[in-house]
């Protein structure tokens, strides 16, 4: 909770902030509270009915199912897996040799390695690096 909102939940800091208001401004803020409230109220009951109807329908589909005779675990067995796949690694498409003389390969793919980097600078190309 924010430290307005623990100000405007203290009764006391709510009375010292009020004896410099007036009545009618007070009253202004009063209303505006009460819209605030019955809008999140409108919102939760959205949500619960929202909720109510996504149950019962379930209810309806599982009582169907089971009444043609599918068991939903069969049902979850033939849909296809959702689960997100990884792509297969790239291929090296360059080769350099690193600072400490180790022979290397890069993808081509994120930043160029130092030492890729550093030979260009000095004017070879990247065809010079490429595999096969």
């Amino acid at each position: 909770m924010s430290v307005e909102l623990q100000s405007l939940n203290n009764i006391r800091v709510l009375r010292a902030m009020a004896r410099d208001l007036s009545i009618d401004l007070i009253e202004e803020i009063l209303e505006k509270i009460r819209i605030v409230i019955d809008e999140k109220r409108e919102q939760e009951n959205d949500r619960v009915r929202e909720n109510t109807e996504r149950e019962e329908k379930l209810k309806t589909w599982l009582e169907l199912m089971q009444a043609d005779g599918i068991d939903p675990n069969e049902l979850l067995k033939a849909l296809p897996q959702s689960m997100p796949r990884k792509r297969a690694p790239r291929a090296a498409k360059y080769r350099y040799i690193d600072s400490d003389g180790s022979e290397k390969t890069w993808t081509g793919q994120g930043r160029t390695p130092k030492a890729i980097a550093e030979a260009m600078a000095e004017g070879k190309s990247m065809e010079s690096f490429l595999i096969g």
